[in-house]
């Protein structure tokens, strides 16, 4: 693998990681203070869908934060931005709205958005780079030199006594031996 790739796969998983910290946060922002930051954007009556997006954000930070391969769950995180982006563009022309708050919501959704995609396509290339890579074995025999020195190496070799047939257990051994 190139020295570049090395670097980038640690960096998109450190950024992922970082990420699965900012979803817990944010979860738990999202599930405990529902009710202040429906109050806050002026959407009362969506405070239950932001307790559920808390929810999927505590879930998606967890799998970010155990999972390992995190690509899955960044696209999870794109997905609930998508959502969410959409449920705050419908918010716009919410007449009870808090205009200003849900613009400033929505540019910081849009801003996590990027972060978010970036970072699951730098994880999705890393990840392909690493399976098009492969190991060619072919052409080793397991032997320490090549077949035909090794030929006759082992004609002088003598079994060592404990290995040996006891003593006592050789007539048995000749038995079988004989033809009939």
């Amino acid at each position: 693998m190139p020295h570049h790739q090395e670097a980038h796969r640690p960096a998109a998983d450190t950024v992922a990681r970082g990420l699965g910290w900012f979803s817990l946060g944010l979860g738990a922002v999202e599930l405990l203070g529902a009710k202040s930051l429906a109050r806050w954007m002026g959407l009362d009556k969506h405070e239950a869908l932001i307790r559920a997006y808390g929810a999927r954000e505590i879930a998606t930070g967890i799998g970010l934060l155990t999972s390992r391969d995190p690509g899955p769950w960044m696209w999870g995180r794109v997905g609930g931005d998508a959502l969410d982006l959409a449920i705050l563009g419908t918010a716009l022309s919410d007449r009870d709205a808090e205009t200003d708050r849900v613009v400033f919501a929505t540019a910081a959704v849009a801003g996590v958005t990027v972060i978010d995609v970036l970072c699951a396509q730098s994880l999705d290339a890393s990840r392909r780079n690493e399976s098009d890579r492969h190991w060619d074995y072919g052409d080793r025999s397991g032997l320490p030199r090549s077949p035909t020195q090794m030929r006759g190496v082992a004609r002088d070799f003598e079994v060592p006594r404990d290995m040996r047939i006891p003593e006592a257990l050789r007539p048995y051994d000749q038995a079988q031996r004989r033809p009939l």
